[in-house]
Parts: structure tokens; C-alpha cells; sequence
């Protein structure tokens, strides 16, 4: 039987061209779904990562692509965003196939949010200040935005498209070249990216791509060669990736883990504020770390807020992921699944309520499946309340006043995302200024590609999104200058 040209890959991608890896070791992907493996690809060593390495170099000091104008550098890109658009439904499929996403998802977000942040950093890109003049009383400067180098992109499973855009996006238009590592679980997709970047017209060595499992991985982000890394993944992983940048003093930017807080009021609208949750609770499966898991009641609406809950998820169908009519598909592993069931078991221990769910679904034999779970009467200071859980389980906190909401938002080791519902806009975006997160939605309203995004605390370092975005892949150069000199760059 023939192999799947999308499924079922051989090479790797380094310095412009499909070549044979440097072993025969090999990463299966298996269905979330029918738990059969669907395809494979390689699992790539330490000496594919040199090559890697080696070509993104090359291309850095040698080829045309540090010396292409930025006008060349965002024709290609706008060149890939065409062909993104032409194969969105291929690349749906995969991730479905990959990790389990519904598919109306898959094709509505996980497909359609990496062309938004490439069109939000194509425009962001034309008012980047890569020269400036500075003046002051003892001289003048030009100040330059220069390529950091070489980066290690390292992409998680949950959203692997657009973290591949995320990440690969604002390097390029900063000159950098790239390594790109996806997650194991989910590495056909970036096959499939890779490619079309190829077809783009992207010089040789731009970008590389090497599958491979966790060794090889530490082997990438504490490369000599490697001048910066991007991550995203869990706090844990992260934190041990800082501490292999920090080494050589490495330059990194970490999306991590969240355990966000909905602080709805008592004013807010509790329609809206349900409604906002299909989305922002249970998308992906509950598998995407901005989720809002800790739901902040006022105790007198906590019964009201349970039956619209209630409500929202009996109108959220639980299967097939390929089906158009699924909203809640499997989780991404065996292993994920285990570790979702592990975290209900410590709720129920703890002496949470178990509201609904809690268990497999009823009839799906095959397939890492969690029925969307809901706790009440949650401590805050409960395992359930305070650990990233990564599925579809919320717990609803119930809260005297204002203040008393803030300080249970607060009290995470985590920042990364939040909200805030109420129909006073004022009292509202007071609220949001005293949450300690990256960012916070208003009423469910999302922040865009053009604002910064990242975390504060235990939720990463750094930003990515906006003029922050392209910061991360850039070095400053102060360059001392004459009047004269100044005068006609102003």
C-alpha cells in the first residue's frame, strides 16, 4: 500500500534541500481518535542538529538572505501566506488527524489564527524601527535593529500551526534563520509549513527542520551555534531551558503554563459570560495554556452560573474529531489522558463537589477521551485550583466581594491570561489592572495579534505578538555619529 505524501515522511529539511537523517530511529504519530498510528517521521540526532545548525549559519553569514531588503523578506512571506490559504484544508486535516482538535476548530482557528498573525506582523513590520537617530546634549547616535542570529524554534502540540508561525514569522523579518523542533505528537503539520515556506521562495538554509525526541532537543537549545531559543510548553520545561540558556548566557523567550482566573462580577451579564466559555474554557479540548479554568462566581449567582454552565456544555458534543458536529474531541495522549484523570481523582480527594463529568464518555471505547468535567466549592489553594491541568476540567470558585476575587486570581504562581465580566466597563478594567497576567479579556473580547503577549511569574519570559514580537528576535547597535551625519537620517 502506498504511504501518505502527508503522513509518512523519510527526510529531513536542512540548508534548502530534503536530505536522509543521520539515523533510523523514528517518531510514529498516532491518532488521539482511533489510537492507530496514522504516519511517521524521523527522529533526528545530534549530528542532524549540527548539520541544522550549520546550514541556518551559513545562511546567516553567507547567504542572500541577511542582505535582501525587507520589502524581499515580506514578498515571501506574503508568498507563503497564499499557499498557507490554498492548503488550509490539508493542514486542518493533519491536525485534526495529529491531536485530536474537533475539526470545525481545527479549520475555524487553528488554521485561521496563523494567517492573522502573519498578516498582524506584515503590517506591524512596516513602522518597525530597525534605524533611528537619538539625540542628546552630548551627542548623537544611530541606533540600530540587527538579526539576533540563529534561532532554535521549539513548537509545543496544542496549536502547531500557529505556534509555527508565531515563532518562524518575526524571526525572518528580523534576517534571523531558523532550526525549527516540533512537538513529537504533532510534527506532520510542520512538514507540510516547511514546504510551502520552501515554495515560497525562501533561501537555502532559512529554515531547517529536525523531528526529535526530548535529548536531542536539550541538545538544540544549549547548541553552541544557537543564539536564541523560543519555546512553548510547560513551566517545568521551560524553566530547565532557561537554566541551558543561561549557561552562555543565551537569549530566550518562554511561553509557559497558565491557570487562568474568569473574574465575573456581580453585575456582569451571566449569558455572555457562559456563552464566552465554550471557546474559552473547552477549546482544543481544554488542551490550550490562555484557557480560563478558575471560575471566579459571586456566591449568591454561583447556582444561576451552574445551571447556564451546565447548560453550555449539554450543547457541546463529545466524539469523533472529524466529525463537524464533535466540540469536545480526545485528549492528545494516553499519557495525557492519565495525567487529566490523576488531577480529577486529587479534586474529588480534596472535597470538591463534582458538579458533572469525571469520567470516559459512554460509549467511545477507542480514543483518550475526558468528559468535560466541572468542580465546585473549589479551595483555592486545592491542587486542581493551583496545577495546570491541560484538559477539559474547570473549577468554579465562589467569592464574597471584589477584592476577595482579585486576591483568589491572584494567588497562582502562574500570569498569563485572564478575564474579567461585567457590564460596568470602568469597574472593569479596574479589575483588569489589578490582575497579575500578561493579559486580560474584557466581557470575552480577545487582545489581538498586534498586542504583546506572554506571562509574568511562572508563565514564561518575554513577548511575542506586535513590535514585542519582532524585540525578541533582534539585538541593538548604538552606532556613535556627527551632526552632519544625523541630520539627513532623522
Amino acid at each position: 500500500m502506498a504511504t501518505n505524501p502527508l503522513t509518512t515522511h523519510d527526510l529531513i529539511f536542512v540548508g534548502g534541500d530534503w536530505v536522509d537523517p543521520a539515523t533510523h530511529d523514528r517518531i510514529e504519530v498516532t491518532s488521539p481518535w482511533s489510537e492507530e498510528v496514522i504516519g511517521s517521521v524521523p527522529s533526528g540526532c545530534r549530528e542532524d542538529v549540527d548539520r541544522a545548525v550549520a546550514a541556518a549559519r551559513r545562511a546567516l553569514d553567507t547567504g542572500p538572505w541577511p542582505s535582501m531588503t525587507l520589502e524581499e523578506r515580506v514578498a515571501i512571506l506574503e508568498r507563503f501566506r497564499g499557499l498557507l490559504l490554498e492548503r488550509s484544508e490539508d493542514l486542518a486535516q493533519l491536525i485534526t488527524a495529529e491531536m485530536g482538535c474537533p475539526i470545525t476548530q481545527s479549520r475555524n482557528v487553528q488554521v485561521v489564527n496563523p494567517v492573522g498573525i502573519l498578516d498582524a506582523y506584515l503590517e506591524t513590520v512596516k513602522t518597525y524601527p530597525f534605524r533611528t537617530v537619538r539625540r542628546s546634549a552630548v551627542g548623537q547616535a544611530l541606533v540600530t535593529r540587527q538579526p539576533v542570529g540563529v534561532v532554535a524554534a521549539v513548537a509545543p502540540w496544542n496549536v502547531p500551526a500557529s505556534q509555527v508561525v508565531q515563532k518562524i514569522v518575526p524571526a525572518l523579518l528580523a534576517s534571523c534563520t531558523v532550526v525549527l523542533k516540533p512537538a513529537p505528537e504533532t510534527p506532520l503539520d510542520a512538514y507540510l509549513m516547511v514546504q510551502l515556506l520552501s515554495d515560497a521562495g525562501l533561501p537555502p538554509g532559512v529554515v531547517n527542520l529536525v523531528p526529535a525526541d526530548r535529548e536531542v532537543s536539550e541538545y538544540l537549545v544549549g547548541h553552541p551555534g544557537v543564539h536564541k531559543v523560543s519555546f512553548t510548553g510547560s513551566s517545568v520545561v521551560g524553566r530547565h531551558i532557561a537554566e541551558i540558556c543561561a549557561q552562555d548566557l543565551r537569549r530566550v523567550t518562554l511561553e509557559l503554563g497558565g491557570k487562568s482566573a474568569a473574574v465575573i462580577l456581580d453585575d456582569a451579564d451571566l449569558d455572555l459570560a457562559v456563552s464566552a466559555l465554550r471557546m474559552g474554557s473547552f477549546r482544543n479540548n481544554g488542551q490550550i495554556c490562555t484557557l480560563k479554568t478558575r471560575l471566579l462566581v459571586p456566591s449568591k449567582l454561583e447556582d444561576e452560573f451552574l445551571d447556564g454552565l451546565n447548560a453550555l456544555i449539554d450543547t457541546m458534543p463529545i466524539g469523533d474529531p472529524r466529525d463537524e458536529a464533535t466540540q469536545i474531541g480526545p485528549l492528545v495522549s494516553a499519557r495525557q489522558r492519565d495525567r487529566v484523570e490523576g488531577y480529577i481523582a486529587s479534586g474529588i480527594s480534596d472535597g470538591a463537589r463534582l458538579v458533572r463529568g469525571g469520567g470516559r464518555p459512554a460509549g467511545l471505547e477507542k480514543g483518550w477521551f475526558v468528559e468535560p468535567t466541572v468542580f465546585t466549592r473549589v479551595d483555592p489553594d486545592a491542587t486542581i485550583a493551583q496545577e495546570e491541568i491541560f484538559g477539559p476540567v474547570v473549577s468554579v470558585i465562589p467569592y464574597q466581594d471584589e477584592d476577595e476575587a482579585i486576591a483568589i486570581a491572584n494567588n497562582s504562581d502562574y500570569g498569563l491570561n485572564g478575564s474579567v465580566f461585567t457590564t460596568d466597563i470602568e469597574r472593569g478594567l479596574r479589575v483588569a489592572s489589578r490582575l497579575q497576567t500578561g493579559t486580560v479579556e474584557l466581557n470575552g473580547n480577545p487582545a489581538g495579534f498586534r498586542a504583546p503577549m506572554g506571562g509574568v511569574k511562572q508563565s514564561g519570559l518575554g513577548r511575542e505578538f506586535g513590535p514585542e514580537g519582532i524585540d525578541a528576535y533582534v539585538e541593538l547597535k548604538s552606532i556613535g555619529i556627527s551632526k552632519e551625519v544625523a541630520d539627513p537620517l532623522q
